[in-house]
């Protein structure tokens, strides 16, 4: 099956707890619900909209966590990367931005339908966690990218 092209670029939000942990989701490609993975929230970016703007858009929608602009850092971390997801084949841009959100309550009642359908569960993450798990996670160097914000200030 030939896969539909798109390119998009993306904030990709690192919420991090008072214990260093980062929040990540878990959920499925729905062409392969078999492959589990964990990811970080965020999404493409939308017309008029800066990075910042879309991360805490996403971190809403994805989420149900409210914040602000300004209480975003970054980007931590930028990358281009290819996959394929459902009937697409996408080429995306990144910027993975930080945000420390204390004891946030997590809500996936503003997301899409299919965020819904094929995301399963949230747990948060801490920077050993990353590193000895046997679990799929994106990016692969997440504990890396965690480190140098939890250990480089805020």
């Amino acid at each position: 099956m030939t896969k539909i092209p798109l390119r998009r670029f993306t904030a990709r939000v690192l919420p991090i707890d008072e214990q260093g942990r980062v929040l990540l989701l878990h959920g499925f490609d729905p062409a392969r619900p078999e492959s589990r993975f964990w990811f970080t929230i965020g999404g493409a970016v939308e017309d008029g909209e800066t990075l910042q703007e879309a991360a805490a858009r996403e971190l809403f929608e994805e989420v149900g966590i409210r914040a602000g602009v300004e209480e975003f850092t970054g980007p931590h971390a930028e990358a281009l990367i290819e996959f394929e997801w459902g009937e697409y084949a996408f080429t995306q841009d990144q910027s993975f931005y930080a945000i420390r959100v204390g004891d946030a309550v997590v809500s996936f009642e503003h997301m899409e339908q299919i965020e819904k359908d094929t995301t399963t569960e949230y747990r948060w993450w801490s920077p050993e966690e990353l590193e000895s798990t046997a679990e799929v996670v994106h990016p692969p160097d997440l504990a890396t990218i965690l480190r140098k914000i939890t250990e480089g200030g805020r």
